[in-house]
């Protein structure tokens, strides 16, 4: 079991971890020794025990912030998502009723450059999908 020495708050941890887990644990300690050096430069040199808890729980209230804003996107890609299901039928049943209609002699031209249109329409739709 691989063992890796962690530098937080000026001191230094070792800790044993699975393989291939070092560089995950590597980044999360950065994380909270970006907290302590925050906690030591607002309060100062705190016990180690102290600024291993603080510097957790801000860790644990941005984490909580990002959950809120992530449950807030998701609902949002939901949203935009059902609109675009919407605007698709509804582009679906107007090219259905364009395609139904009996093209009037004189207005060939419209109408075939409206039929073009409605394909590149469907085809920019596709490719977000």
């Amino acid at each position: 079991m691989p063992e890796i020495v962690l530098e937080i708050g000026g001191r230094s941890f070792t800790l044993a971890c699975d393989p291939g887990e070092e560089a995950s644990l590597q980044t999360a300690a950065e994380m909270l020794a970006v907290e302590a050096r925050r906690l030591e430069d607002a309060i100062g040199r705190v016990p180690e025990s102290r600024m291993l808890l603080m510097a957790g729980l801000m860790l644990a209230d941005r984490t909580k912030e990002m959950e809120a804003t992530c449950a807030l996107s998701e609902t949002r890609l939901k949203t935009l998502e059902a609109h675009l299901r919407e605007s698709e039928a509804k582009l679906a049943a107007l090219t259905l009723e364009m395609n139904n209609r009996p093209e009037p002699a004189a207005n060939g031209a419209v109408s075939s450059r409206l039929e073009k249109s409605i394909s590149k329409l469907e085809a920019m739709i596709d490719r977000r999908v």
